[in-house]
């Protein structure tokens, strides 16, 4: 271990990997998660104008609040699945991506075993943090869009298509951001 400390006592390697496991997500991911759910979260507002006649500019309002809401949980949903998953993810691949690392590196005879321990380690951490993000973020819009269609054209289909968009968009990702938090 490195002797350097930083202020809270930890080498960076401790920092590296207590980032790692974190529930924090770099500024990439948050705008990824940001991104995708907005363009989700927006989705249904063709639906409702096309299919259940809504007009985009009285309810221009509506669909303005009802979109930030969902794309705010969704987004939460996103980082919270992540985080579900990376560590499961991660305990998958450690033994395929210790392989090939171990194998594109073993013509490196100046390299420490510590050296190839902390590669192999990133290396494993990277491979977890992006199929936890993509499943993530494909699990997450799936159940969005299939718990908004079948509310809004099966259990909410009488109700007026205002309150029906509020409440499928709403439901579909409350129920959502609610679902991730809890462990797997």
């Amino acid at each position: 271990m490195s002797k350097s400390s930083s202020k809270g006592g930890f080498t960076k390697e401790e920092e590296l990997l207590l980032q790692d496991f974190s529930r924090n997500v770099s500024t990439k991911s948050s705008a990824l998660f940001y991104g995708n759910a907005f363009i989700v979260s927006a989705v249904p507002i063709w639906l409702f104008w096309r299919i259940h006649m809504m007009d985009i500019y009285s309810s221009l309002i509506l669909f303005i609040g009802v979109t930030a809401a969902s794309t705010y949980l969704l987004a939460m949903a996103y980082r919270n699945t992540k985080f579900t998953l990376k560590h499961k993810i991660a305990i998958k691949r450690e033994e395929a991506v210790t392989r090939d690392l171990l194998k594109k590196l073993s013509d490196d005879k100046k390299m420490s075993k510590k050296e190839k321990d902390e590669r192999i380690l990133w290396q494993k951490n990277e491979v977890a943090d992006f199929e936890a993000t993509t499943y993530s973020i494909f699990h997450n819009n799936a159940l969005f869009l299939t718990i908004v269609i079948l509310a809004s054209f099966y259990f909410l289909r009488s109700l007026t298509p205002a309150v029906n968009y509020t409440l499928s968009i709403g439901t579909a990702s409350g129920l959502l951001a609610l679902l991730s938090t809890g462990s797997n």
